[in-house]
């Protein structure tokens, strides 16, 4: 079994309701998982002029291809209602894969680790949260070292533990 790290990000609707049932879908498809972070609410990223995200990251156990695990993810995102219409855009659910052990991919439907998880103070500190001693797989760096020396209040902590249990139907709307 390999470490996983997933991010899950939203900002429609009920965000708590959709991120719960994206971990929940997601650990119906293989993945196992160990730990849940905090959830936080975040500042959005890139286009800025939408509501502030709910944000946690998910460390699991997966033994399958990187390749069926973009094809879940991405299934799970359509099942739950995204909709791609704008780069960084409002979004119900955001399901990325941030790290898969110490694997490098790049190609074009898929990055890991995720290309821009050393900026994305939303990724770095739940990440950070349920896996201290995590490294880049790509530079060999703690990601630690990627955090910036202030942390702003543009990542809050608003739920600890972040708990999905029995709270949602795996198949509600």
């Amino acid at each position: 079994m390999t470490e996983l790290l997933i991010g899950f990000g939203s900002n429609l609707g009920e965000r708590r309701t959709n991120i719960c049932r994206a971990v929940k879908k997601l650990e119906n498809t293989g993945p196992r998982l160990v730990r849940l972070s905090s959830l936080y609410e975040t500042e959005p990223y890139g286009y800025t002029e939408q509501n502030w995200f709910m944000n946690c990251v998910g460390l699991y156990e997966y033994s399958g291809n990187p390749s069926i695990l973009i094809h879940n993810t991405l299934k799970i995102e359509q099942e739950i209602g995204r909709s791609r219409t704008r780069k960084w855009g409002p979004r119900i659910i955001d399901i990325d894969i941030l790290v898969y052990g110490d694997l490098v991919i790049e190609s074009e439907k898929l990055r890991i680790p995720h290309y821009d998880i050393r900026n994305r103070l939303f990724v770095l500190l739940p990440l950070l949260e349920i896996l201290p001693e995590a490294v880049d797989p790509e530079s060999g760096r703690p990601f630690s070292s990627f955090l910036p020396e202030e942390v702003s209040e543009k990542c809050i902590r608003v739920e600890t533990p972040f708990v999905c249990e029995n709270q949602v139907s795996d198949t509600a709307e």
